[in-house]
């Protein structure tokens, strides 16, 4: 008998599985602009229009009154430009001598030119201030998505569709950049086209209905494949999402040791093409439709332009409309063309990113709705008591809650431990004792103040929190301690954090001290190890020196005299604030005046670790579990 490599492939293996389909339903599983009709998607033009004014107008006011300024300029010239022309082309075809008649036509043409020069001047100083605004209105929305997610309750991560609205967002804020772009190129076709149909119209009146149903076929084409293109965007969003998510999850730098070790390269470039040839064959099945779309609308177009030219043609032959004229409508025919088709052209892509911002807008007003309104009544600097009543929670979509009735008391000086088994509700426990989460039922009373009434800010002004999943900032050490928010202007009592945790020696090996970015994929950063950065996030909650200090699995990745530096620090300061910690390590608890167990969402045990040893309850078998090693 031979012995098999285990990772070799055999005949009975089965094939990788192929990435999960995703579908949704409820009123965020439906593509809004499913049922809307024609007419309703051109009628939001306006509505884009006078949104699009109000942002740029609130970033720069100078840039906004420049481009329209320019605009309007653009649009005098180019009225003044066909006008003069008609002027010039009168004396050119008229009769008389070639100098009486270049002669005749030199003021109109002094005047052309002259207009013709303003206008590229005004078309670059339009230009310029779309370079000016556009910046500007991109980093305001980036900025107000960003806001937007850190602000909003913690409840709402949960709510079903908030995590691919939240994406679809963000493409919204790339097409920002597109939008002031978009809108002025609009508005000046209009202008330019209200001027050259105004000049086209005094000539003969039949020619600008004519020339209008030459270009619509074209704008309602335009319209149309945007319609399909966001459908297609909509179906995608929430592929792209967990490719986006799988993509950072298999190219981070801290997981490549697992997915190299564990043979994951192979299934990972599968699973990221599979899931990649999904998203391309929506696009390409929506390919053809927007080909159809084009063929028609194009050949339809062609249709009318051919009539407009007749018709002029016709006129011209029959003597309707004398020959300087007919040179002159000419060029008001191409001018207005132009103008016609960048209206449509525009509009068409105004229109297109009307619906990615659309997007944006309706996430951030969920998110705006969703925020933290829980009232302004004033939590004291200094807490003695948190009191939870009946405490109840249920994560959205959940049938049975997280934590289920709970009551506690928690007083400054005392350590209290929560303990139990996964999925017990510790965590959950936590959240609502920092008012992260607001308890569906019951109360949470910092010295008498109901949480659902407080000022949130001012809560967590007052926590201090090492989350069981704690964040590894990519900044500089220093600001790995402080979070931004420095206490002194020295690093005094950075360095006091620092020595609390048994960090100095580490950090006095980092290239640049506190100054060094902790970031290894970034030039000039450094790397720590599970532990080290276990430790420096227990040394950023003991730096703000806050009246409630929580620790949830706090030394989970720490050699044994790391976990020892950190709970004798926890005792030594324990006397002045209130402390809770949550572990899996039962002998850890001994440092706790009180001890909970958790069951289920339930508080099945409550007291101290040597009754609870004694006890033929759940923490005694869950002792001697951890200690039949």
């Amino acid at each position: 008998m031979t012995a098999t490599d285990a990772g070799a492939p055999s005949a009975q293996t089965p094939p990788p599985p192929p990435p999960a389909t995703i579908t949704f339903e409820g009123r965020h599983g439906k593509n809004p602009l499913a049922d809307a009709s024609f007419g309703a998607l051109c009628r939001r033009l306006p509505g884009v229009l006078g949104r699009t004014a109000r942002m740029a107008w609130a970033v720069d006011r100078p840039g906004v009154v420049l481009l329209l300024v320019c605009q309007g300029l653009g649009g005098v010239t180019a009225a003044l430009v066909l006008a003069f022309t008609a002027r010039a082309m009168t004396h050119i075809l008229g009769t008389g001598t070639v100098p009486e008649r270049l002669h005749g036509a030199l003021p109109a043409l002094i005047v052309v030119t002259s207009a013709a020069g303003v206008g590229r001047i005004s078309g670059a100083l339009s230009s310029y201030a779309d370079g000016r605004i556009t910046p500007l209105l991109t980093t305001e929305a980036d900025i107000a998505l960003v806001a937007a997610v850190c602000r909003v309750e913690a409840s709402a991560y949960g709510e079903d569709g908030f995590a691919d609205r939240q994406e679809a967002a963000e493409v919204g804020v790339t097409r920002t950049r597109l939008m002031v772009q978009d809108a002025q190129r609009f508005m000046a076709a209009l202008i330019r086209m209200t001027a050259a149909g105004g000049v086209i119209t005094v000539l003969h009146p039949l020619m600008l209905p004519l020339l209008l149903l030459a270009v619509l076929p074209a704008g309602a084409g335009a319209v149309l494949t945007a319609r399909v293109d966001y459908e297609t965007h909509f179906l995608n969003v929430g592929d792209r999402n967990v490719r986006g998510m799988m993509r950072w999850w298999a190219t981070y730098s801290r997981h490549g040791d697992e997915v190299r070790a564990n043979g994951m390269t192979g299934y990972l470039i599968h699973w990221y093409r599979a899931l990649s040839d999904r998203i391309d064959a929506r696009v390409l099945a929506a390919a053809p439709r927007m080909l159809r779309i084009t063929l028609a609308t194009s050949a339809l177009g062609g249709v009318f332009l051919l009539a407009a030219w007749a018709a002029l043609a016709w006129l011209a032959a029959t003597g309707r409309v004398a020959l300087p004229v007919a040179a002159t409508a000419v060029v008001a025919v191409q001018t207005t063309l132009g103008a016609l088709s960048q209206f449509v052209m525009h509009g068409a892509a105004l229109f297109h990113t009307s619906l990615y911002l659309a997007d944006m807008r309706s996430f951030l007003d969920m998110a705006r709705a969703r925020a933290p309104r829980r009232g302004e009544l004033a939590v004291p600097e200094r807490v003695d008591e948190i009191r939870l009543d009946d405490v109840t929670y249920r994560y959205p979509g959940k049938d049975e809650p997280a934590v289920h009735g709970v009551s506690l008391t928690l007083r400054r000086g005392e350590i209290l431990a929560v303990v139990g088994e996964n999925g017990s509700g510790k965590s959950t426990l936590v959240k609502l004792i920092t008012g992260i989460l607001l308890a569906d039922k019951g109360r949470v009373l910092w010295d008498g103040t109901d949480l659902a009434g407080a000022d949130p800010d001012a809560v967590w002004r007052r926590t201090a929190l090492v989350p069981q999943n704690f964040a590894c900032w990519p900044l500089r050490a220093r600001e790995n301690i402080t979070l931004g928010q420095p206490r002194t202007f020295d690093d005094g009592p950075v360095w006091e954090a620092v020595d609390a945790v048994g960090m100095r020696e580490a950090v006095d090996k980092l290239p640049q001290g506190l100054d060094t970015l902790l970031a290894r994929e970034l030039w000039g950063g450094a790397e720590l190890s599970g532990g080290q950065w276990q430790r420096l996030a227990c040394g950023r909650a003991l730096y703000r020196q806050t009246p409630l200090l929580i620790l949830d699995e706090p030394t989970s990745q720490m050699d044994p005299r790391g976990e020892h530096g950190i709970f004798t620090r926890i005792r030594a300061i324990a006397s002045d604030r209130i402390t809770v910690i949550v572990t899996h390590r039962l002998e850890n608890t001994k440092v706790a005046d009180h001890i909970v167990v958790m069951e289920e969402g339930r508080v099945t045990e409550h007291g101290r670790y040597e009754d609870l040893v004694h006890a033929s309850g759940t923490f005694a078998a869950l002792l001697r579990l951890s200690q039949d090693r």
